[in-house]
């Protein structure tokens, strides 16, 4: 017999900007530590460490609106992947 996967509307969604957000912060981790990578290095100019830091404040101000439009916090981003242990490092 076939079953049926029954879902509302509302947690699609909110399942889906978890996927999301999650994948952005990812992202949003491994670009900082590029970039702290590169500020200490000494490859960017103080306009570009200024611009990179804007931009990621940015991104982190507009996650933070959307997790909590999404009733989300950042635990929720933090996939558990089984025996490979959780996505993001913990802090």
């Amino acid at each position: 017999m076939r079953q049926r996967l029954e879902t509302d509307a509302d947690q699609v969604e909110r399942d889906l900007v978890k996927l999301v957000l999650t994948l952005v912060e990812l992202i949003r981790q491994l670009m900082e530590r590029q970039a702290l990578r590169r500020v200490d290095s000494g490859t960017l100019d103080d306009d570009q460490i200024e611009r990179l830091g804007l931009a990621l404040m940015r991104l982190e101000e507009a996650m933070d609106k959307l997790k909590d439009h999404f009733d989300l916090h950042d635990g929720d981003l933090n996939l558990d992947l089984g025996p490979l242990g959780p996505l993001l490092p913990e802090d």
